[in-house]
């Protein structure tokens, strides 16, 4: 255990790869990543997009935890529906818990797994796009963990807060399942390079992408606050 490296945690191939007694956990940590980064307000600190990613890519090795299965797109297409309908449980569990607990979440002081900030900033991004929001939440880290237990904190309509998890759930995990699978078979077809051997730059890349329009809206805050100044 002394020679366990601790920054493993906050890399994506880690889970993936997991292995115990020499059996293959790896896609069922995936899925228990996806509810709990969706469905458990302490998940935002977890890997979401660019594990995704990564499990594209090794879409095979993640069935064959439990199955064998001949056909390639099969294989991914399986996958991206598992983490599909993990991500609409997990989205369930946060709304049901949001609309249990919304009074308590605000008054609860900050903690290393609880900061009241995320909330309120989830709470402003939900306010200003409506049921889209789960949506776009879906491909923002953070927000994503927060905004099913704001649409419970709110009382969404459960029928429209169901569509939009549902349809969020699948265009998250297909997308980015799909782009890391088929990408990662272009890049070795077309240029020899396996992104398996560049896995610390495809995760800074996925995190840079996944916070810009995080960062942008921010930057364009800033002006609109020191003219009224």
């Amino acid at each position: 255990m002394s020679d366990f490296d601790w920054m493993q945690l906050l890399n994506p191939e880690f889970y993936i790869t997991m292995t115990i007694g020499g059996v293959k956990i790896g896609l069922w940590i995936v899925l228990f990543i996806v509810f709990a980064e969706t469905g458990l307000f302490a998940g935002f600190f977890l890997p979401g997009d660019s594990l995704l990613f990564l499990a594209g890519i090794y879409s095979r090795d993640l069935i064959e935890n439990f199955t064998i299965i001949e056909s390639d797109l099969i294989n991914v297409t399986l996958l991206a529906l598992l983490v599909a309908i993990a991500g609409i449980f997990g989205n369930m569990i946060g709304y049901w818990f949001g609309s249990k607990s919304g009074y308590y979440l605000y008054k609860k002081e900050d903690s290393f797994f609880w900061k009241k900030k995320y909330l309120i900033q989830s709470k402003d991004f939900f306010e200003r796009y409506g049921g889209k929001a789960i949506i776009f939440a879906r491909f923002l880290p953070v927000v994503r963990t927060f905004a099913p237990i704001v649409a419970g904190i709110v009382t969404m309509d459960k029928k429209k807060f169901m569509f939009y998890n549902i349809l969020s759930s699948f265009l998250w995990s297909f997308i980015l399942i799909f782009s890391g699978h088929y990408l990662y078979g272009l890049f070795l077809e077309k240029f020899d390079i396996d992104l398996k051997h560049h896995i610390e730059k495809i995760i800074i890349i996925i995190i840079l992408v996944s916070t810009l329009p995080v960062v942008l809206k921010m930057i364009k805050k800033h002006p609109k606050e020191g003219s009224e100044n």
